[in-house]
């Protein structure tokens, strides 16, 4: 299909953001929007938010691609993930005055851009659907039990590791301290506990607010929309590693996932950025599949 690639200027307080515009000639009533998150602006890693955005728009769907205050070429603080909500309404507003036929708007996101999009989505009406990828959910807690499980466990199955070990090349005093301090960090073994028998109830409640976790907030972002939900995992990473443990021990989060209008798809050989062609390639597939539905 015949496409445009057009610069987009959008006011954001006192500041402007740089989006590019992917306007296909017939444009379908659902467009995208390409929540950039990480250390990267909006072409992406190996290309792949412009390469998605090319496949989108090659099937009829408009898509904006866009950077943050402070990202890319913008000017203005850097906010980070947890704060962006002006900039991704900015960013909506910008997207659905330009291409008026646009009715829906989906929000796509990587790591931390797909947190950032479950703390958003509930607060803007356009946002019918929402494609995550490998969701940042990241304590200090839970990458600990992510590298137990994802990492520690194939370490013991390595044959270099016990070639290591015969040669007398290993070194246990190192490796064992590694493990105690993942251990603390995972389940709280030797750490104190702070009392709160002499607080008072308000400020148990303040207390118990501020130390919710990311997890723990994004479920509840999760919660309160009522659109499609499309998460896709990789299995070569830790960051959806530590995102499927949280599901795993969280019975909010089994919960929610089991909602009809959430859809899993689980990419075993892939990694965090999905840094093959075949698997970019993949995942537009599965994104353009997947939106007719929202």
């Amino acid at each position: 299909m015949d496409t445009k690639e057009e610069v987009l200027t959008i006011p954001c307080g006192e500041d402007l953001l740089c989006g590019i515009l992917h306007r296909p000639v017939e444009a379908a009533g659902t467009g995208v929007v390409i929540n950039v998150g990480g250390p990267q602006y909006r072409v992406g890693s190996h290309r792949q938010f412009l390469l998605l955005a090319r496949a989108l728009a090659d099937e009829g769907f408009p898509v904006l691609r866009f950077d943050y205050r402070g990202m890319g070429d913008n000017g203005g603080e850097l906010l980070g993930f947890e704060d962006v909500e002006e900039d991704i309404r900015a960013a909506v507003d910008a997207f659905v005055e330009s291409v008026p036929g646009v009715k829906r708007v989906v929000l796509w996101g990587l790591c931390d851009a797909a947190s950032a999009a479950l703390f958003y989505a509930h607060k803007d009406a356009r946002i019918t659907g929402l494609v995550l990828l490998n969701p940042w959910v990241r304590s200090e807690a839970g990458i600990a039990r992510s590298y137990l499980k994802h990492y520690y466990l194939k370490r013991l199955v390595s044959v270099e590791l016990w070639r290591k070990v015969i040669r007398g090349e290993f070194q246990f005093k190192a490796s064992m301290n590694s493990l105690v301090s993942m251990l603390t960090s995972a389940f709280g073994i030797g750490k104190d506990q702070t009392p709160t028998n002499n607080l008072s109830p308000d400020s148990v409640i303040a207390s118990d607010i501020s130390r919710k976790s990311l997890a723990d907030r994004m479920a509840d972002g999760l919660s309160a929309y009522k659109g499609k939900v499309l998460f896709i995992l990789s299995g070569d990473d830790l960051t959806a590693g530590e995102f499927k443990d949280e599901v795993s021990r969280s019975r909010t989060w089994r919960r929610l996932m089991k909602r009809a209008s959430i859809s899993r798809i689980d990419f075993p050989e892939a990694n965090h950025t999905f840094s093959r062609r075949a698997w970019r390639e993949r995942v537009a597939r599965w994104t353009v599949d997947w939106l007719p539905m929202c």
